[in-house]
């Protein structure tokens, strides 16, 4: 079971998108059906996998050994169907699976072309957990682009107004990062592969960050290959300047794609260089000019992005320039190779999943009964559906970082991992702390307190599908907010492992 455990999770959605497809185009409420049972035992699988994981047994490879399975595919090119975890991709893997279940049922909302809306879901479920499983470069690849195509058309077909814009920019952008990291792959590819003894390694992960094939190769080239593999995966972060996708991308898309953009796609972008960038080219990212670079560059993502929510007029474009302010953190916390930057960092992909996730659903929610998003029209909402504010005032002080919830905890290792590096930088990091109270405080004021205003006296408070989609995540922003070390202890051994290639 333990060897078949990682494909059953990554392939589940397939079926579930063939028996979606297979059912009549009118029964949606049995299209929905279908996706709740694939999506939800889906999540099962990825609990099961927490459950089992052990990060104080991994192979000397660095993963899983029970998990892991590797089968010949492309044989004239050296290519496998390699799958295994670690600590960082089981928590990341655990939190698709919960935010993919979670986002169903935000779903419903959706009342056009609805079996092909939850085909397309499937089938991009099943490209974001191959992401954090593959350990074949190609196989990653192919996993990587698989998740642009159906992400494109859920935008463009079940977006906003401007849902071609949005969807175009951020097909070019993706597409651009992508060219990237296919010419790095190819660079490795041919650098193993022209030896017959290294040959069956090409595109072998493990293999790769521990013989180090560039090792030898000038400093200009070994830059080369980390400055490509930075930006293709810094669009997706996305990192200042690569960041003006995000927010036309999160405007026009429905909620449910929103919730998945900035609960999972977002952190492929840091997944990728924690387990690209660095572990490949360890002697670049530890040179003194590209750390200070990349830490200030993390800290204007902090500032930049809170400057840019306060500023907003949009809800949601608001909690979308948060998410690139709260990202910056975890830039911040890797560019520093600190013990508790990058556990902050990897704990903060994490926070910023469950808290961006429900922040987009809130927004879904008033959208949904208001059919606009301006902050100013909206006032009094706390008097006028009271359960909904409720969970309200967790979504957003998890996201501001209060003590106690799931957001403070990344935050403030970052900054601890950061202060050992530089204290000046750090302090000034910690302003973003500030504007993210500013426009948090602010906008709630704007938006749930005053007078209720006669135009929305008839909206319903939170129905049963929205709590279902809501409580879950309102619990664990508090239950990891209060016990961080449930997530802590899986990856730990990993980051340890991660820092010994930096070890002077």
């Amino acid at each position: 079971m333990d060897k078949m455990l990682l494909t059953l999770i990554t392939f589940l959605p397939l079926a579930g998108m063939v028996a979606v497809l297979l059912a009549p185009g009118k029964a949606h409420n049995l299209i929905r059906g279908i996706a709740v049972v694939t999506s939800g035992v889906v999540f099962a699988l990825t609990c099961w996998l927490w459950w089992v994981f052990d990060p104080t047994a991994l192979a000397s490879h660095g993963y899983d050994a029970r998990t892991w399975i590797e089968i010949p595919w492309i044989n004239s090119f050296h290519v496998y169907y390699r799958f295994g975890v670690d600590g960082l991709s089981t928590l990341l893997i655990v939190m698709t699976g919960f935010l993919s279940f979670l986002a169903t049922f935000v779903g419903f909302s959706v009342k056009k072309q609805v079996k092909g809306f939850y085909a397309l879901y499937m089938l991009l479920m099943t490209g974001m957990f191959g992401v954090f499983m593959a350990l074949d470069f190609f196989l990653f690849y192919v996993f990587w682009e698989l998740m642009l195509l159906p992400m494109y058309f859920l935008i463009g077909i079940w977006g906003g107004p401007r849902k071609e814009y949005a969807a175009i920019k951020f097909f070019i952008y993706t597409l651009l990062g992508s060219v990237l990291i296919l010419l790095v792959m190819i660079a490795y590819y041919f650098q193993v592969a022209a030896d017959p003894k290294t040959a069956d390694f090409a595109f072998n992960i493990p293999w790769l960050v521990a013989n180090q094939p560039f090792h030898g190769a000038s400093p200009a080239f070994k830059h080369l290959l980390f400055w490509g593999l930075f930006i293709g995966f810094a669009i997706k972060v996305p990192i200042f300047p690569f960041h003006t996708w995000l927010p036309d991308a999160h405007v026009e898309a429905p909620t449910a794609i929103s919730v998945i953009l900035a609960g999972v796609l977002l952190k492929m972008g840091g997944y990728g260089i924690l387990r690209f960038n660095y572990p490949l080219l360890p002697e670049v990212g530890s040179t003194d000019w590209v750390m200070w670079f990349l830490a200030v560059l993390g800290v204007v993502n902090i500032i930049y992005g809170a400057f840019c929510a306060l500023g907003q007029t949009d809800f949601k474009r608001l909690v979308a320039y948060s998410s690139v302010s709260h990202m910056g953190y975890v830039l911040l916390g890797v560019a520093v190779l600190k013990e508790e930057g990058v556990n902050g960092a990897i704990f903060q992909m994490f926070a910023h999943g469950l808290s961006s996730a429900m922040m987009f659903m809130l927004v879904g929610v008033l959208y949904d009964r208001a059919h606009h998003r301006e902050i100013a029209r909206f006032g009094g909402i706390a008097t006028q559906m009271p359960v909904y504010f409720g969970l309200a005032v967790v979504g957003f002080f998890a996201s501001l970082g209060l003590p106690a919830m799931v957001g403070f905890i990344g935050e403030i290792s970052v900054f601890l991992g950061a202060f050992k590096y530089s204290m000046p930088l750090t302090a000034f990091a910690t302003l973003g702390m500030l504007l993210t109270a500013g426009y948090i405080l602010w906008t709630m004021q704007r938006v749930y307190m005053g007078n209720p205003k006669p135009q929305y006296a008839e909206f319903p408070d939170a129905n049963k599908w929205e709590l279902i989609s809501l409580v879950p995540l309102a619990a664990t922003c508090i239950l990891f907010g209060v016990l961080p070390a449930l997530a802590m202890n899986i990856y730990l051994p990993s980051t340890q492992l991660f820092l010994k290639m930096f070890a002077q």
